[in-house]
């Protein structure tokens, strides 16, 4: 397995419980956009312990960026990433991963779900082919949503945020169910690309398909 220990440069929450950080990328180090790496902290009694993260930051940029949801309610490897700093270690293991840009399309996110849409929205705007793709971005509230005003820049009219428990006037406060894939989307025949919690992944893959999208055109992390 490879490895590489790296330096933290920064790192600074983005919301209230998520958090930006910026790594030391190592020599020749490289990722597809949407791919993610496991993850563990350079530190007695946590250097075996493993989570995937995904890569927000451009493969161009010099540095390697996560954003990482901070679980405080128990003792886990993200609290106690909610605590360290610049100039602490983190071990970088295989890059992974099967959500990848293929054509335009339908992107579907549930919180953090979004991140690996960020690292392919940067990419394809840095290139100028973002024109055409669309994001439905759904949260429980306004203040879980990362990085809205870069998506609101990148995307403008493709954006759409939902919130399930919060109603805000221009803004959906309903759930991505059925009836709504319904209501928002005119042409199953594109590419959909969905990632967030396994049980929204499992439910919105499952009602597109019966919509009649085909499973090749159906990108999900496996």
């Amino acid at each position: 397995m490879e490895k590489h220990i790296v330096k933290i440069v920064e790192a600074y929450y983005i919301t209230h419980d998520v958090k930006c950080f910026k790594v030391e990328k190592p020599t020749n180090y490289d990722f597809i956009p949407g791919q993610a790496t496991e993850i563990s902290i350079n530190l007695a009694s946590w250097e075996d312990k493993l989570r995937p993260f995904t890569f927000t930051s451009l493969r161009t940029d010099d540095y390697l960026e996560f954003m990482i949801k901070i679980y405080r309610d128990h003792d886990g490897v993200t609290n106690k990433l909610g605590s360290m700093n610049a100039g602490a270690e983190l071990i970088l293991h295989d890059v992974f991963g099967a959500i990848r840009y293929k054509e335009r399309g339908v992107f579907i996110a549930a919180g953090a779900g979004i991140t690996p849409f960020i690292s392919i929205f940067r990419d394809l705007h840095q290139q100028n082919k973002l024109e055409g793709n669309s994001l439905l971005y759904t949260n429980k509230t306004s203040e879980d949503v990362i990085m809205d005003a870069e998506l609101s820049e990148m995307l403008k009219d493709n954006y759409l945020n939902i919130y399930t428990r919060e109603n805000i006037i221009g803004y959906l406060g309903r759930r991505i169910d059925r009836n709504f894939l319904i209501d928002t989307i005119a042409d199953f025949s594109q590419h959909f690309y969905v990632c967030g919690p396994d049980s929204f992944v499992k439910s919105i893959s499952r009602i597109l398909l019966e919509l009649g999208v085909s499973s090749d055109t159906l990108v999900v992390e496996e």
